[in-house]
């Protein structure tokens, strides 16, 4: 058994069943599940035409090149042009992917050399946590950049010093963010640029929820901040995007990375031999989608307008604000029975699931302790994934939850 596996913490989701295993949710309420986040809206029909349209057309008879069709790569190449104002060359800088998770995983055995001393990757806190098990798996050590809540929970990539840099062959970045809605400006991208010139480490731009987005101007992508900075080759840079937030399909699982040539063709080699290429039906539905953007737009529109509707009621009772961009909440837990300082995340969301049967995800248990402190304490992620009226509704039992809680009337 390979040993590396016993370095895995266990998944946040995992971890959150086995401490609310003992619970039995109030019986009088319908549950409500605002812990994973899992896109609920509808389908376009655009990409089940093409599923349907690619099966009649008998494209299962033959085995897809993990490259992917040229047609899904220029597709991709295309949307990067409109959206971002980027140009890269479909044939050596796109490549079709599993969706990001499996690639957010892939890469790290791709770049890291576990048998440099100290190798190391580098990623935010609170965290993605595929990002930490593609280290521990590589044979990497993990490091954390805290968020700062004074900086609307941006990571502080101040924190790490020059002699951890130093050690450092891969760098996470994730923005918009999960579970906080950061998106990083341009400055901070310039700042990460020359680290990884000086140091030689890659950077994997985590953009899974670039299209959900709360201001009028789109979140900056990786790309196009290298672009901006004339970094033009993308040297140490790939760009992860997928269809699961933005189409709402996140069970076709499909997705691409972009950027450094260099880096595309030894990930192709990697994906080549771990089997990974993307189906011909997925392939299909993945140039109808990319290919539309009324769907991204009346998707958009659905968010903004839910959480529009639900964020004022939850800021009632919680410290709670819009983020920037994604489809999560990051709630301030207030202190039980009227104390002072951060509440208890854990014991708020097992209260709130018991008599309110609505559950969350506590904030803890999606970051590590790091710089001497656990930076997801005393908050909770909620994501409004489904439709309004149900968002809503959880929204007024947590208010009503929250104030007895503060009151010191919740049983915590």
């Amino acid at each position: 058994m390979n040993p590396l596996l016993g370095k895995l913490h266990p998944y946040p989701f995992e971890r959150w069943r086995e401490l609310t295993a003992g619970i039995t949710p109030n019986p009088a309420l319908r549950p409500i599940s605002l812990g994973i986040g899992e896109p609920r809206h509808a389908t376009p029909a655009l990409v089940e035409d093409a599923l349907r349209t690619s099966i009649a057309a008998r494209s299962l008879a033959t085995y897809p090149p993990t490259l992917g069709s040229p047609a899904l790569r220029e597709t991709c190449a295309a949307w990067l042009r409109r959206r971002y104002g980027v140009s890269v060359d479909p044939a050596r800088q796109v490549l079709p992917v599993g969706g990001s998770r499996e690639a957010l995983f892939a890469i790290a055995q791709t770049v890291i050399d576990a048998g440099r001393p100290g190798a190391t990757v580098v990623c935010p806190n609170p965290f993605y946590q595929i990002y930490e098990g593609a280290a521990l798996l590589a044979g990497a050590q993990v490091v954390y950049a805290n968020s700062d809540p004074a900086r609307n929970f941006a990571a502080d990539w101040r924190q790490i010093d020059e002699a951890t840099w130093s050690r450092t062959q891969l760098l996470y970045v994730c923005s918009p963010g999960n579970p906080t809605g950061a998106v990083m400006p341009l400055s901070e991208w310039e700042a990460l640029f020359a680290l990884s010139d000086r140091h030689g480490f890659v950077i994997a731009s985590d953009e899974c929820y670039s299209e959900i987005y709360f201001r009028d101007e789109a979140p900056l992508g990786g790309l196009e901040a290298a672009m901006r900075l004339g970094r033009s080759d993308f040297r140490n840079l790939i760009m992860f995007t997928s269809l699961s937030k933005r189409s709402n399909v996140p069970g076709l699982r499909a997705g691409f990375v972009a950027g450094d040539a260099a880096l595309i063709k030894a990930f192709l080699l990697y994906r080549t031999y771990h089997g990974s290429a993307m189906g011909p039906l997925v392939q299909a539905a993945s140039v109808a989608a990319w290919a539309d953007e009324d769907h991204v737009v009346a998707n958009r529109e659905l968010y903004r307008r839910k959480f529009a509707e639900v964020t004022p009621v939850l800021a009632t009772e919680l410290d709670v604000a819009l983020p920037d961009a994604g489809f999560y909440l990051w709630a301030a837990v207030p202190a039980a029975g009227g104390g002072t300082g951060p509440g208890d995340d854990i014991a708020f969301g097992q209260q709130l699931l018991a008599q309110a049967n609505v559950a969350v995800l506590p904030g803890s248990l999606l970051a590590r302790t790091a710089h001497g402190v656990n930076p997801g304490a005393g908050r909770v992620r909620m994501a409004l994934v489904a439709e309004t009226a149900e968002c809503l509704e959880a929204a007024h039992r947590i208010a009503a939850f929250t104030r007895d809680w503060r009151a010191g009337r919740s049983g915590a």
